[in-house]
């Protein structure tokens, strides 16, 4: 993504997109060729010009699931969906675009080895753990942002109610960080 203001998507009643950098219409499909571009825009309902991006890009993932490209697997839909409305639905944005960073990252090394631009052997196995070393240390320090706010101040007084929440929201995070855990040693 360049410094340049994103291109802006007019999206109709009617469902149609208008791409108004080519001033032209355009599909789910060219929006989704300009995410794989690098190509940052916004969409945005024409008649109110709120901000719909994030809407037309998840419907860009199910038109994409349903056409067969399995990408998310059910179990992580299920826990995406069971964190709506929990406590750590504040923290999961930020945590998802971390690893996802992360992920990309990797990727881009990992192509690098089998391209023959990196001087490590792609299938030795310093290489793959040095990735994995790298994404698990990438996961603890997201762990202990996240989990930073959580703790209690010491000349703060709470709510035994407060207690029980952050008491929980610790347990949460330590679930989690040994998901991470067991994720990092496949």
């Amino acid at each position: 993504m360049t410094d340049k203001p994103p291109i802006v998507i007019k999206k109709y009643a009617n469902r149609r997109l208008y791409n108004t950098d080519i001033s032209a219409y355009i599909t789910l499909e060219h929006l989704a060729a300009m995410v794989r571009q690098g190509k940052d825009f916004k969409v945005v309902d024409a008649k109110t010009a709120e901000d719909i991006t994030r809407s037309v890009l998840t419907q860009i993932i199910v038109e994409e699931e349903g056409r067969g490209h399995n990408m998310l697997p059910v179990n992580f839909l299920r826990q995406l969906i069971g964190l709506y409305g929990d406590g750590m639905q504040s923290v999961v944005p930020q945590y998802l675009d971390a690893a996802m960073k992360s992920f990309r990252t990797n990727q881009e090394q990992v192509q690098k080895m089998f391209s023959g631009s990196l001087a490590v052997k792609p299938f030795s196995g310093t290489a793959f753990e040095k990735l994995a070393e790298q994404n698990l240390a990438m996961m603890k320090a997201a762990a202990k942002m996240f989990a930073a706010p959580l703790a209690k101040p010491e000349a703060a007084a709470t709510s035994p109610e407060a207690d029980n929440e952050i008491a929980d929201l610790k347990a949460r995070m330590a679930a989690m960080q040994d998901k991470i855990n067991a994720l990092s040693k496949t």
